[in-house]
């Protein structure tokens, strides 16, 4: 809603991200100069080691929307690389710490109780240093079967066998120390909080290198960031921009940018992140030496030959590549001199300067949110107001589609008959205006705050009856008394 100011979005936002999952992560990074770009996909899935079973949730039109670019559910759900952030990653150490194992899932229950059935019945007739081979066990099964069957049976040993399988050996109580000593232990503390962390441990690299971080109309994803692999989403809009900004203190959203470019540069309006590349590519020269050249490495070279939208690792390679390309043509604007070959990306971090750390705001108060600093109102067309006269029952649903043929307002209730309207189009204003001048229910002006706020309203109520008291007491009680 255009009404929305930061921090009401952020509230609305907060309660989505908490409820749903990332189930797919794109990265891009370029060799210096060159613009050879590597391009990664990572599928996630939440960690469940040791932890209560994460919830979350899935909306039929995004399973619809992914499902029709191709993405790979199974990988999501079985090859999902696990992520915790900096609370859940605490918990899981307490846990480690007590020696204890707890299993979230039926499937892993189950798992185990099979697992803990064969070691027991091998173990009465084994011999020390006698083998079996448990097979079959997914992700942190490894890890749980192997905590379960040390702590239930002091004379067993586990360790991990390639992929899927452990080894379990009888042992005596003396090697059964020893091995507990050892540093190639596969179940140590610090080797297990590693595997559970799993894309965190990367995510927290990109926050040591403080490199820019760059995205598209990001604002969503830093709070999954945020929550996903830091810490919850703290309640407070300024505590979550000071958070980022620790993070991250570099942000660039090619949002924020490209809406610049587009009102400097004469080129087509477009609005997803493919068509702003394509119009980008179409209309930078091919022949200009200075333009950046930027090339697929050859681990990801099916991007050149095929689009892949909403894939993330095409749209990370792609969202770099609208940074540089914008910023070759702001370099260009900005100089009347011939700009010199091989422009390096600090040049283009110069030009860039003024849009750093200003993430895109779609449809509210505020046009971007600055993350190292306050936040600059928006300037939107004034604000109109409709009072209503010999039209009972009307509400905010029903102004909103009396106005829609027309244009596109978003609707406030403002008092019993009066309703304020937000566009953000100036020419949607001015045709209202006109269109309803004498209209005989809905009269249509322009918003002004003494005349039309409930609370100025209401306080200048207040001060006329207690001006109109204070006089009241001077004519009738104020006089002086005459005494005979």
């Amino acid at each position: 809603s255009l009404f929305d100011s930061p921090a009401e979005r952020y509230r609305k936002a907060r309660q989505s991200v908490q409820r749903f999952t990332v189930t797919q992560l794109g990265e891009c990074w370029s060799e210096c100069r060159k613009y050879v770009v590597h391009s990664y996909n990572f599928f996630l899935f939440p960690s469940t080691l040791g932890l209560t079973d994460v919830e979350f949730a899935l909306s039929a039109s995004s399973i619809q929307f992914l499902s029709h670019y191709g993405f790979d559910y199974s990988k999501f759900f079985e090859d999902g690389i696990p992520y915790m952030n900096e609370v859940q990653e605490k918990i899981l150490s307490q846990h480690l710490l007590a020696g204890s194992s707890k299993v979230s899932s039926a499937l892993d229950r189950d798992v185990l109780k099979k697992a803990i059935d064969e070691v027991t019945c091998w173990i009465v007739a084994a011999e020390e240093e006698e083998t079996m081979i448990l097979q079959d066990l997914n992700g942190y099964q490894m890890f749980d079967v192997q905590l379960v069957l040390r702590k239930a049976f002091q004379n067993v040993w586990t360790q991990p066998l390639g992929d899927k399988k452990v080894v379990v050996r009888k042992v005596s109580p003396q090697h059964r120390q020893l091995l507990e000593n050892s540093p190639y232990d596969y179940c140590r503390e610090e080797l297990i909080l590693l595997s559970a962390r799993g894309f965190t441990n990367l995510f927290q690299t990109l926050v040591k290198a403080k490199k820019p971080l760059v995205g598209h109309n990001m604002l969503m994803d830093l709070m999954h960031l945020h929550d996903k692999f830091y810490k919850p989403l703290p309640e407070s809009y300024e505590e979550f921009k000071r958070n980022i900004h620790n993070l991250f203190p570099v942000l660039i959203d090619t949002k924020t940018v490209t809406k610049s470019v587009w009102k400097k540069c004469p080129l087509p309006r477009v609005v997803n992140l493919l068509e702003v590349y394509e119009v980008l590519c179409s209309n930078l020269n091919p022949k200009d030496s200075t333009c950046p050249v930027i090339a697929l490495a050859s681990d990801c070279s099916r991007y050149a030959e095929k689009k892949s939208p909403h894939e993330a690792g095409y749209d990370a390679f792609l969202c770099g590549s609208v940074l540089l390309k914008s910023a070759h043509l702001l370099l260009c604007r900005s100089t009347d001199d011939a700009v010199e070959a091989d422009p390096s990306f600090s040049q283009y971090l110069t030009v860039l300067a003024e849009y750093l750390n200003k993430v895109n705001f779609i449809r509210g108060g505020v046009s971007s949110i600055n993350f190292s600093g306050k936040d600059a109102p928006c300037e939107h067309p004034p604000a109109l107001v409709v009072h209503v006269r010999g039209w009972p029952g009307l509400n905010e649903r029903k102004i909103y589609e009396e106005f829609k043929p027309l244009c596109l307002f978003d609707v406030r209730q403002l008092s019993k008959n009066q309703f304020i309207m937000l566009s953000n189009k100036f020419k949607h204003v001015r045709l209202v205006l006109r269109d309803y001048r004498h209209h005989p229910h809905l009269r249509v002006s322009v918003y002004c705050h003494w005349r039309h706020s409930p609370g100025v309203n209401c306080l200048l109520q207040v001060s006329g009856i207690v001006a109109l008291w204070s006089l009241l007491a001077f004519v009738l009680g104020g006089a002086p008394c005459c005494s005979l």
